[in-house]
């Protein structure tokens, strides 16, 4: 190796070790102090296990240690749906769902404090015309929002499916799934029919985009096949990332989940250099969590929800189920405590 080499291996080292210890205050497994941000706090809204598609919220400092409000009682007795949330250029809050894979709509809620959702309006997409997926079913799951802050466009996904399911092979149905989307100015016009977002013969669900810290997009998905010896990957969480909002993503990475985990959502943590992504261990059993210093990576596994309280690195109230979390400001925080206080 010539003395060029040499210095950039070292620089590559050094850099190294200054970004582990950026992101290791503490030694492996010892006892560690959550950081707190005095501005910032974390909203979940998300179902529960009892009572699926009603809205629920639970709330953290820290983004790692969650409680529910108001008793444990739903906050909205007209939400139905995947909660999913974005806050556009106008500075609201638009929150989508619908009433079951069968309904027609996608429906809209708006709000500008996060307390009060008033309905905005509905889509009714035309799942039957999508360019290259023939035989689609009327279904309609999980629509998600993400509001593109470069482009101001809402991108609006959902999964679709192609094939019914029997009862002797089920899964043939997940199995067909694709993730669909379609762009909007205002969630009031939408451009042309739906197409879909991925090109890959891959079943993918649950799909939620953010944009990444080097540059473009990163796709969070569920990949939706069973596992199986030809398919380890199945009902995992995996990332792709593409240059641009509607790609083309390349084939995601390798799973940074367990199988059977679904409906991830991702949050920045206080410390603004650790990402924080959780996803459900279905059908409501309990919340996973992994962390990394980027979107593409490395990514480990966190020990929390485990039943020993000195190995948890983070807490979930139990029975909690899909949604999304977001960023709001310690008085929106108080705000949502004051509006749906515990008894």
């Amino acid at each position: 190796m010539n003395s060029v080499g040499k210095l950039l291996a070292l620089g590559v080292a050094v850099a190294t070790v200054f970004a582990c210890e950026a992101h290791s205050e503490t030694p492996p497994g010892a006892p560690s102090t959550p950081i707190i941000d005095p501005a910032k706090a974390y909203l979940f809204a998300h179902m529960t296990k009892a009572q699926y598609g009603v809205l629920y919220y639970s709330l953290s400092l820290d983004g790692l240690h969650w409680h529910q409000v108001n008793g444990g009682r739903p906050v909205s007795q007209d939400y139905h749906g995947h909660a999913s949330i974005a806050r556009g250029a106008n500075g609201h809050y638009y929150l989508v769902g619908n009433k079951g894979d069968d309904d027609p709509l996608i429906r809209f809620w708006v709000s500008d404090d996060l307390i009060r959702w008033t309905p905005f309006g509905s889509y009714q997409p035309n799942v039957t015309r999508v360019p290259g997926y023939p035989h689609t079913l009327q279904r309609i799951g999980a629509p998600k929002l993400y509001y593109d802050t470069p482009s101001a466009q809402f991108l609006l996904t959902w999964h679709t499916p192609s094939v019914p399911g029997t009862p002797d092979d089920p899964e043939r149905y997940w199995a067909s799934q694709r993730t669909l989307y379609v762009l909007s100015k205002d969630l009031r016009n939408f451009e042309g029919v739906p197409k879909r977002l991925f090109d890959w013969d891959m079943a993918t669900i649950d799909t939620i985009i953010r944009p990444n810290d080097d540059g473009g997009y990163c796709a969070i998905i569920k990949d939706e096949r069973y596992p199986s010896y030809n398919w380890t990957t199945g009902k995992t969480i995996r990332i792709s990332c593409a240059a641009s909002l509607l790609g083309p993503y390349p084939l995601p990475g390798a799973p940074i989940s367990p199988n059977f985990r679904e409906a991830p959502t991702l949050i920045r943590a206080p410390n603004g250099a650790d990402w924080l992504l959780y996803y459900e261990q279905y059908a409501g059993t309990s919340y996973g969590l992994s962390m990394a210093p980027r979107l593409e990576g490395p990514w480990y596994q966190v020990s929390g929800n485990s039943g020993v309280p000195e190995w948890n690195r983070f807490e979930m109230p139990a029975g909690l189920r899909h949604g999304s979390m977001i960023a709001i400001s310690r008085e929106q925080y108080d705000a949502i405590v004051s509006a749906f206080p515990n008894p």
